[in-house]
């Protein structure tokens, strides 16, 4: 009976370990996708400052040119440990210089490091996931371009079980779909254009959607801000409800991405400094359309501001 049920746990064992490798298995994409790409160093220049590259991966504090120089080093910290960003210039040692296009384009769009281990969310690619592949294959180009900077960042300073990458499979099965922006066939070319970059590379839900408690994102509350992952303060709510945008006009939007004054004659802060510099860099038309798409997303209350007042 005893060597029964030890054969018994030890097949359980078995299938429990094969089920956890398939459903932890890295998904990326195949090199076909990247067919006829060389990319174009203009247009990858425009993807960097839409996706905001600099504002996590450049030194902290640094300004101007200096922006440039995607040393890392920039800390998070959340309720799962603190992360650092790393070393992306195109250093072939420290950085990115080494990386095909197609490793680049599955560490963007897939979390999937050169080894084809899983990266941490704290990497947005569960935006990215929605970019076009040749708008990361630009993006690439352009970040072959720019200063070579040696020296690692620190590295992530995690507890048990979240230093175990495997395990991170589990959680892209709970929250990533790896589907790519779909256009509204029922909305005009510029909320579509406007959808693509807030859902897309610039991955403003990554801070502005609220999180469940293993950090997953919570869909049905899109763009409804929450507690700051990082400590003390809340994240803005950008939907067209009166505790976000509803008093905003699309013209209001665009100016604040542009200049970083907010219509009550304040201006942005915190981390947001960053991102709007990144804002201000983009086209006229393209500011107008995330602010004719932030316009039109469902009105949600802010949730962290219910449970302030309870």
């Amino acid at each position: 009976m005893l060597r029964r049920l030890i054969i018994a746990c030890g097949i359980l064992w078995v299938a429990g370990l094969a089920v956890f490798l398939f459903l932890t298995q890295p998904k990326t994409i195949a090199e076909a996708a990247l067919s006829g790409m060389s990319g174009d160093v203009e247009r990858g220049k425009y993807m960097f400052y839409a996706s905001g590259c600099a504002s996590c991966h450049a030194a902290p504090g640094a300004k101007g040119d200096e922006k440039l120089k995607l040393a890392g080093g920039h800390k998070f910290k959340t309720p799962f440990g603190t992360f650092y960003a790393p070393n992306i210039s195109p250093d072939p040692k420290h950085g990115i210089g080494g990386w095909t296009d197609l490793q680049f384009v599955n560490a963007v769009m897939r979390g999937v490091s050169p080894d084809g281990s899983h990266y941490y969310p704290s990497f947005p690619f569960m935006s990215y996931q929605r970019m076009k592949v040749s708008d990361v294959v630009d993006l690439k180009a352009f970040m072959n371009t720019v200063p070579k900077v040696t020296g690692d960042a620190p590295d992530h300073d995690l507890p048990l079980p979240f230093r175990l990458r495997r395990g991170l499979g589990l959680w892209k099965f709970l929250f990533m779909d790896y589907q790519p922006f779909k256009a509204d066939p029922n909305a005009s070319e510029q909320l579509n254009r406007g959808a693509y970059l807030v859902n897309g590379p610039a991955h403003c839900g990554e801070c502005h959607t609220p999180r469940n408690f293993i950090g997953g994102p919570n869909s049905g509350l899109l763009l409804a801000g929450g507690p700051a992952p990082e400590g003390d303060g809340v994240i803005p709510n950008l939907t067209p409800h009166a505790d976000g945008l509803k008093s905003w006009s699309d013209a209001d939007i665009a100016y604040s991405l542009e200049s970083g004054f907010m219509p009550d004659y304040d201006s942005f802060g915190g981390s947001m400094v960053a991102v709007q510099e990144n804002t201000a860099k983009l086209t006229k038309e393209d500011r107008e359309a995330i602010a004719g798409y932030l316009k039109t997303i469902p009105a949600h209350a802010s949730t962290w501001k219910k449970k302030k007042t309870k």
